[in-house]
């Protein structure tokens, strides 16, 4: 299988997980059944990877303006959680049998997931590295060109 398939298999899989837990520890996060998780989980990864950077730029605006102060950070620590929680109420309304319930539980929910997401990515080995020449490199190894590739899966 092709390597960007299997990354995206290992992503969505971390995901779903990370969405099964918050299942399990948020009340007012629930599925009907399994295939309305996987839909669920498949579409936050989407959002994330696609909308979440917009929003974020917008965001951004709002920390640009900001006094450089506490509130910047204050605002920076805020936001983060806001749009992770916007992004799983957004997922609630558009995937039929997987439930969230309002902001709160997007909230804790967002937050459980991105933690659960950054731990599997971490423990599978998904975290910050450095590809050179093909192979796989720890952050000391060479740098690349296109720093952009692997990181955290999927922080919600």
């Amino acid at each position: 299988m092709p390597r960007g398939f299997l990354q995206f298999l290992q992503r969505w899989v971390i995901t779903t997980l990370a969405v099964l837990v918050a299942s399990r520890m948020v009340r007012g996060i629930s599925y009907d059944t399994v295939s309305a998780m996987l839909v669920a989980s498949l579409l936050l990864g989407f959002l994330n990877a696609f909308i979440r950077p917009i929003l974020f730029v917008l965001s951004a605006t709002l920390l640009v303006v900001a006094v450089r102060s506490v509130l910047t950070v204050l605002l920076g620590v805020i936001l983060v959680p806001v749009i992770n929680a916007v992004l799983l109420l957004t997922v609630g309304e558009m995937v039929k049998g997987f439930h969230v319930a309002g902001f709160w539980a997007a909230f804790w929910g967002g937050l459980v997931i991105g933690l659960v997401s950054l731990i599997s990515s971490l423990f599978l080995g998904r975290g910050p590295t450095v590809e050179a020449r093909g192979g796989r490199r720890s952050k000391n190894g060479p740098k690349d060109p296109d720093p952009g590739g692997d990181g955290p899966v999927i922080d919600v």
